[in-house]
């Protein structure tokens, strides 16, 4: 390709996902054509209400559920908040107001459980290794008699380590305690299935997996108690009331069977392109892989480029028509690193200068050659005018190349 030629690579799929063609033209008739009230017995949100059968039936199907333990939510968010402050609630009426989680766990749980720390919980924080993994050990070894749940993601969203679920898993059932796993980013990404995990609680979220925004859903294994988490009507088995999102939930069906149909195709091919990106950009000086190297999502990229600001090679790589993340939490005002990044031991200024790509299905090998012809020119440009970089050079006599 000529370095000069500019495309746009879209890099960026652990955060958000184009909808699919399948997803929306399934959604479509439901907004004008098939648009009735899902709680309504005539004939038109009769047929509403069957589309959301139908899609909840799928969903479980995708995760080795039953349809009754599936509940729609707005999304992860949600999802991981109900099940969280649910759980702790029971617990606390018999006496357990012990939580386990990690350190690295997506805001959704850190900040949840950080809230329930201020209503008297107390929560162990496992500290992750340096690859971002924690070992069935250290779960074992914080549950308490007190203990009423554990709470590990199912795969990081920054540095997609995957966690050893099912082991964690069995060690809940066998000690009594419900597990929770924030599945967002691994659901249709690795082959999930609740029953056998050992799984209590499963977090999922649409967006990430080709439906839209805004949608959902919670696993609840059946013989779990938990609150309401919106009063009002029947919906949801009355757990969450408020009129069904029909176009979204039957977009959310179609999307989630198609991404765990070809889950072991999607893994070989994305995985070839992950480590040629991988490979290609550790060929650049200082610069290092984050996450676990095998144990890792198969569309996740995240490396550390030293003497560059995360922000700076954002834009400069929007500029060039790629989109990614960073490791520096630079849209939310704050000049703190990732959290993820400082878990796993990274200096904060190494992690400051971290990027993420996210790849999937529909990156070509074309989208993975552009991030390699470009990645390399704009971290050399964005060095050159780095009074960091030029410290390190000096101090640490590194060849500036």
């Amino acid at each position: 390709m000529n370095s000069t030629e500019k495309r746009f690579v879209y890099a960026d799929n652990a955060a958000t996902t184009r909808v699919s063609e399948a997803a929306l033209n399934a959604a479509l008739p439901y907004f004008r054509e098939s648009y009735g009230n899902a709680s309504s017995i005539y004939s038109l949100g009769m047929n509403a209400a069957r589309a959301v059968v139908s899609s909840r039936a799928k969903v479980a199907e995708a995760i080795g559920a039953k349809s009754g333990e599936i509940y729609f939510t707005s999304g992860g968010s949600e999802s991981d908040n109900w099940a969280i402050k649910c759980v702790a609630e029971s617990g606390a009426a018999v006496g357990k107001k012990h939580i386990i989680t990690t350190n690295f766990e997506h805001h959704a749980v850190l900040h949840t459980c950080q809230y329930l720390e201020k209503k008297g919980f107390r929560v162990t924080y496992l500290p992750v290794d340096s690859m971002g993994l924690i070992s069935p050990e250290q779960v074992k070894n914080a549950i308490c008699e007190d203990t009423c749940l554990v709470t590990v993601m199912f795969a990081n969203n920054e540095i997609g380590t995957i966690l050893p679920i099912p082991e964690i898993g069995k060690i809940c059932r066998e000690k009594k305690v419900l597990f929770h796993t924030d599945a967002v980013q691994a659901v249709g990404n690795v082959p999930i299935d609740v029953s056998k995990m050992n799984i209590d609680l499963l977090s999922l979220s649409g967006h990430k997996l080709h439906a839209p925004k805004g949608i959902g859903a919670l696993y609840i294994r059946s013989g779990i108690k938990i609150s309401n988490l919106i009063h009002g009507g029947a919906q949801e088995r009355t757990k969450r009331a408020g009129t069904e999102n029909v176009p979204s939930i039957v977009a959310l069906g179609v999307a989630i069977s198609d991404a765990v149909k070809s889950i072991e195709e999607k893994q070989r091919s994305v995985s070839e392109k992950r480590d040629r990106l991988i490979s290609e950009l550790l060929k650049i000086s200082e610069t290092r892989l984050n996450g676990d190297p095998e144990k890792r999502l198969c569309g996740n990229v995240n490396i550390s480029f030293r003497g560059i600001e995360g922000e700076s090679l954002l834009l400069s790589l929007d500029l060039e028509g790629i989109a990614a993340s960073s490791g520096s939490a630079c849209t939310s005002g704050s000049l703190d690193p990732s959290h993820v990044l400082l878990a796993i031991g990274l200096p904060h200024e190494t992690a400051h200068g971290s990027l993420r790509l996210s790849i999937n299905e529909e990156t070509s090998d074309e989208d993975i050659d552009y991030i390699i012809d470009t990645v390399p020119r704009v971290v050399k440009k964005l060095r050159s005018m780095s009074p960091l970089w030029e410290r390190i050079c000096r101090d640490e006599k590194i060849a500036d190349r």
